[in-house]
């Protein structure tokens, strides 16, 4: 971001084009609400401008589509194989950690259902392996859009509404025969041995963004354009707020941060689950280890779009920073990456699964469709590098408890699936 041109709210960018009206009435409302807030009260935070632009009426109807159907293709909508892939990685880390006799998968954000589905597929595959194993699936899900079509792509639509005073708000029978529950908050879903799953999950919680600049630390925030009316820009706070107080480390090297409180808080209650309960958790997401500066986007129509015109009509996300994860989960952990899709994938086997999958086709298209998929989840030039794999896993899972004593006592710990090379036996 260019440097402020005087220490009172500086604009940070030029402004942004006028609103389009294609998205109704409900769209030109949330930008007047936010001009009429901003009037009476200042500027906002990104994140707080994220959450306005989230729960708008216009925003939320859409985001009932749900990623894959709006403004992004996910991994899971392009390829089935992304999904057994993660499934079979549930499975060999449940091997590893000696064949617990129950398990909860708890998905965070499930969009359409369908990474749950092609898990779901696999666990009904491996049947035999996994026969005295108690599997129970938890979604966490907020929108009533959604929840709806992941009932039906999971249940047929087989589910009943559950009373107020119980923690899921939903309930039914997976296809294959798993209980299904749906809950409103992570806090909701029950203790248990899980394995918890974040796709695409942690890239779209709102960010607070922060400028250094000669005097310091400094948000940057939004605001009305005065030159303009109705028209949005970036400002930088005349002093430092309470944010900038609290979320930039005194380590930090760059100039630009981007900082997700709301992922911090989430990722934490994963570590204390896992460190409590046992089990794991896998993230895949837009993301880097603490280099990127600037990543604050919006899509619409599978196209990028300016995060500052007509709210409430795109989606807008920021890369996940993995290495504010790691801190905050304060060595509750193991923690493992992040590593690229494509090395993780590889890892995996999606080589042999394309291959099998090929030699199964019965025509061209086909092939051709699986070729396709392939190349849009491996190539570093679409999904290979930009996306990453990173993991929460019990210390001892890595480290044997009386390692130091008798280091010779213990056979060698199994290699974790998608960050080695999968060994299933």
């Amino acid at each position: 971001l260019p440097s402020p041109r005087s220490p009172r709210a500086a604009p940070l960018s030029r402004p942004v084009p006028a609103l389009p009206t294609a998205r109704g009435a409900e769209a030109a409302a949330l930008l007047r609400h936010l001009c009429l807030k901003l009037r009476a009260s200042g500027p906002v935070s990104v994140a707080e401008y994220m959450r306005e632009a989230l729960t708008n009426p216009a925003q939320v109807g859409r985001a009932g589509q749900g990623r894959g159907l709006g403004d992004f293709i996910t991994s899971p909508e392009i390829s089935q194989v992304f999904g057994e892939l993660i499934g079979i990685w549930y499975i060999s880390e449940w091997m590893a950690m000696g064949k617990p006799n129950a398990f909860q998968l708890v998905e965070l954000g499930p969009g359409r259902g369908t990474l749950t589905e092609d898990i779901l597929r696999v666990f009904n595959q491996l049947g035999s392996v996994l026969s005295k194993c108690d599997v129970s699936v938890h979604l966490v899900e907020v929108s009533p859009k959604l929840s709806e079509i992941q009932a039906q792509m999971l249940t047929g639509g087989k589910v009943q509404q559950n009373p107020e005073d119980e923690p899921a708000y939903m309930k039914g029978i997976s296809k294959t025969g798993i209980p299904i529950f749906w809950y409103r908050d992570i806090q909701d879903v029950p203790p248990g041995y899980s394995f918890y799953l974040a796709h695409e999950f942690f890239d779209a919680l709102p960010i607070h963004k922060f400028q250094r600049t000669e005097k310091g630390w400094r948000e940057v925030l939004v605001d009305i354009d005065p030159e303009v009316p109705d028209q949005l820009r970036f400002v930088l706070s005349p002093s430092s707020t309470p944010a900038t107080e609290n979320f930039i480390l005194p380590e930090e090297r760059r100039d630009h941060v981007e900082v997700c409180p709301e992922a911090g808080v989430i990722v934490q209650r994963l570590a204390c689950r896992i460190e409590k309960d046992g089990g794991a958790a896998l993230v895949a997401d837009y993301g880097h280890d603490g280099t990127k500066t600037d990543t604050f986007r919006g899509f619409r129509n599978h196209k990028l779009h300016d995060v500052l015109s007509a709210p409430g009509t795109a989606d807008l996300t920021a890369d996940v920073d993995f290495s504010y994860l790691r801190k905050m989960i304060q060595e509750r952990t193991t923690t493992l990456g992040p590593i690229k899709q494509r090395e993780f994938l590889k890892n995996m086997g999606i080589d042999l699964r394309l291959q099998v999958l090929l030699q199964n086709s019965p025509d061209t298209a086909t092939r051709e469709q699986l070729l396709n998929s392939y190349d849009m989840l491996m190539n570093p030039e679409k999904m290979g590098d930009c996306f990453n794999f990173f993991a929460l896993l019990p210390h001892h899972r890595l480290v044997h408890p009386d390692k130091k004593d008798k280091p010779e006592s213990k056979s060698p710990l199994a290699p974790v699936a998608g960050f080695n090379e999968l060994l299933l036996k």
